[in-house]
């Protein structure tokens, strides 16, 4: 599971003295107790969920670097970057835009879309298929370049 997993690594970051690396993971695994002691959650955390989490602080933390970056503050991006790198390591590997656009090609012909208004029913199926495989961005421009 990664939340034993994530446990585990941040003992070795402490042992090895990455800083970095063990406060991204202690923040990681922050998130992880708030979502397995939330109403509902039976004190379990499922990696589907956990996956959830880690795509959410990946995504915050680029945005957090672009922020900073606009406003002149290339080393507090390099912070956030060097984070979201570590976060990174857990994700499953990201589709190229190459198999991405196969993909989707199989989905949409598997619902039969052809137009663009046709779009909802093609991003409801691409969004559960792909699922930590692609950025929801990248799979709605994607969609709407195929159906055009």
């Amino acid at each position: 599971m990664l939340f034993d997993q994530i446990s585990k690594d941040i003992m070795a970051a402490m042992k090895a003295k990455d800083a970095v690396r063990r406060d991204t993971l202690r923040n990681v695994k922050k998130y992880f107790i708030e979502a397995k002691t939330a109403a509902g959650a039976n004190d379990e955390l499922t990696d589907e969920a956990a996956l959830k989490i880690l795509q959410k602080l990946a995504k915050q933390g680029r945005e957090s670097a672009d922020i900073y970056t606009q406003q002149g503050r290339p080393d507090l991006a390099e912070e956030e970057m060097a984070q979201v790198r570590v976060i990174e390591e857990y994700l499953p590997k990201q589709l190229s835009e190459a198999e991405l656009e196969a993909r989707l090609r199989e989905i949409i012909a598997q619902v039969g879309a052809t137009t663009p208004q046709e779009m909802g029913k093609v991003m409801g199926v691409a969004t559960k298929q792909l699922a930590g495989l692609a950025d929801g961005r990248a799979i709605s421009a994607c969609v709407k370049k195929l159906l055009q």
